[in-house]
């Protein structure tokens, strides 16, 4: 069994064009994202994916493995299962899609997310879900909520703010999606020989198109800790304020 990890990118982003290579501390948000994830020792390869050209520019300058991937993807899932399909995985191989706008996670995250697929062989797909433990993060639209059940599968994603409350608590054990899936190949080719979903599209979240599916995506519960999304150009200032004081900073 191999472990893969895809970092998926395009340009044409609606909120924020051009994301993946704005600078971060004088460095491409992209090379944040790369640089963490080889410093995953889990990972037996490492992969960025595009169909834009600066992106690949950007790739071969600084000697990044890459794999061309075309420019009419619209989720990031369906551009990781067309890279697993040109690396011709196995049914088994684990590929993880990290995405391209998490600057800020942490090499040990797909440590934790690819360790259930090691403990029960019924699992099939996970996804990290990180704890909310600010109000501010629970009712912002940009951040994609988890509902899950007692065995910690998907039930639900949505933007809006769940578990509902008429006042925010920690109590509510409420999580969000962070950025990193993974799944057995074959189950992510099932995946994306779907079309979305009409709930899919209507909260803008993959994780929706497993909903009407045979198999279930598991979450990976994940402690709160400092890290944060790029969804728009404001986000770059939360980041830039905050990774100077990450335990990551200055290894890569």
């Amino acid at each position: 069994m191999k472990i893969i990890g895809v970092i998926p990118a395009r340009m044409a982003s609606q909120r924020f064009p051009g994301k993946p290579l704005f600078p971060i501390l004088d460095r491409p948000m992209i090379s944040h994202v790369y640089d963490r994830a080889k410093l995953c020792s889990s990972l037996d390869s490492l992969v960025l994916s595009s169909g834009d050209k600066e992106i690949k520019d950007f790739a071969i300058k600084n000697k990044y493995n890459f794999v061309d991937s075309g420019n009419h993807h619209t989720r990031a899932l369906d551009r990781v299962a067309e890279v697993g399909s040109k690396l011709k995985l196995n049914n088994n191989d684990i590929i993880i899609n990290i995405q391209g706008d998490e600057p800020m996670f942490h090499p040990e995250m797909i440590d934790k997310l690819i360790q259930p697929f090691f403990s029960d062989k019924d699992i099939n797909a996970t996804v990290l879900g990180m704890q909310i433990i600010d109000e501010i993060i629970w009712k912002d639209p940009d951040t994609v909520k988890i509902i899950h059940n007692n065995n910690n599968e998907v039930l639900y994603t949505s933007r809006a703010p769940l578990p509902f409350a008429e006042k925010f608590s920690t109590d509510l054990n409420a999580k969000r999606i962070f950025g990193i899936f993974a799944f057995k190949f074959k189950y992510l080719k099932i995946f994306t020989s779907f079309n979305q979903t009409f709930l899919e599209k209507v909260e803008s979240c993959d994780s929706n198109r497993i909903l009407d599916m045979k198999f279930t995506q598991t979450v990976v519960p994940y402690n709160y800790i400092d890290s944060f999304s790029v969804d728009k150009r404001e986000d770059i200032d939360l980041v830039e304020k905050h990774i100077l004081k990450d335990k990551y900073w200055g290894k890569y």
